[in-house]
């Protein structure tokens, strides 16, 4: 899957709050197809709510945030949000998740089917099991192939490598630089290296 290469995420003045405290203000980046960035800070500094907004799931305090180049409206309806949850089923096995995810966003743009994005994180042993028998690593990396059924260019990774062995981290550096390879930007907040050339974005707030 290749991207747009005029496609440019832009955040313009935004101010974070939540629960009516206020908790940045002044944020503003351009970040071009290829580009990564790494959002940092203390626990509480504002960093989930951060990639919530970038999503449109929540709306900024002030600012606006713009993709140009995708071709939509809204930059959610181009981004992968993965969050502390998996939004997984229990019930459902690894394949008919990814399956359910696939149909949902629409996929067929050069995405992965469920077994090769399960290959892709080493769980082709495990298409047919239900998710609630897997690992919380295991489940994680179920969740990462829902990156890889239905491609879409903006990446907003909050703690990506939550759960996942050191093998796991490996293959999630890879698959992020394959997508940053193909045009794709990536917006990560992390407390640790996620092995990315990123620029970094630093927020405050009490730890």
């Amino acid at each position: 899957m290749v991207f747009p290469q005029d496609i440019t995420l832009r955040a313009i003045d935004l101010a974070l709050a939540r629960g009516g405290r206020r908790l940045a203000q002044g944020l503003s980046f351009t970040l071009q197809g290829g580009e990564a960035l790494v959002v940092t800070g203390p626990n509480g500094a504002g960093k989930s709510t951060f990639l919530r907004v970038l999503a449109g799931l929540l709306a900024p305090a002030a600012g606006e945030v713009a993709l140009d180049g995708a071709g939509v409206e809204a930059p959610g309806l181009a981004a992968h949000y993965l969050g502390h949850a998996e939004a997984l089923k229990g019930a459902l096995t690894a394949r008919e998740n990814l399956e359910f995810w696939s149909a949902m966003l629409e996929a067929g743009h050069g995405g992965l089917d469920p077994d090769a994005a399960l290959g892709r994180v080493a769980l082709s042993h495990a298409p047919d099991l239900p998710v609630s028998f897997l690992s919380a690593g295991q489940r994680r990396r179920v969740a990462i192939c829902r990156l890889l059924v239905a491609p879409r260019p903006l990446w907003l990774l909050d703690e990506p490598t939550t759960a996942l062995d050191a093998a796991s981290q490996a293959r999630l550096a890879a698959l992020m630089k394959e997508h940053l390879a193909a045009g794709g930007l990536i917006v990560a907040a992390t407390h640790g290296d996620l092995g990315l050339t990123a620029r970094e974005l630093r927020l405050g707030g009490e730890s």
